[in-house]
């Protein structure tokens, strides 16, 4: 579905481009056309014709690139920036549901080990990466006050008051 709307978003955006370059490039021919040419000699045999069919369809087809064009643009715009929206939501509605998934994992992890956790169980239980488990339960350690303990082979135990 969402593949389909930003289609539909690029589409309406081209399309609405392409009838507004339209009428640009119209207003510009019949600007052209009415500009006086010079001769250099004998100006007073220079008569001024002006094709009047050739201005009225500049004329029209100006006026229709912008009848096409704005609602066009004004459509796709708004259907992009809807698409942003909502992807912005998503991933917010996404990361607060991590955020809170860790957090049930991390306060589980410590009533079950009597407020001690350690990078390896965390990572585990939570999935995570160890860098990105060792980051979270740091800065839970500073939110919480808890202790450090390291063993003989340099893992960190992080202990919590409960």
């Amino acid at each position: 579905m969402k593949t389909a709307e930003k289609l539909a978003a690029g589409w309406l955006l081209t399309l609405g481009f392409m009838f507004l370059t339209l009428s640009t490039s119209a207003v510009i021919q019949r600007n052209t056309m009415l500009k006086p040419i010079a001769t250099g000699e004998n100006e007073e045999l220079v008569k001024d014709y002006i094709n009047r069919d050739a201005l009225n369809l500049l004329d029209n087809t100006a006026t229709q690139g912008l009848i096409f064009g704005v609602p066009t643009m004004i459509v796709g715009s708004w259907l992009g920036v809807a698409l942003y929206l909502q992807n912005r939501n998503s991933k917010k509605a996404l990361q607060q549901q991590m955020s809170d998934r860790l957090q049930s994992t991390f306060y589980e992890m410590i009533q079950e080990n009597q407020g001690r956790v350690t990078v390896l169980g965390f990572a585990m239980q939570s999935q995570l990466p160890a860098t990105v488990a060792r980051q979270y339960l740091d800065d839970k350690a500073k939110e919480f006050n808890a202790n450090f303990q390291v063993n003989e082979e340099g893992a960190v135990s992080y202990h919590f008051d409960v």
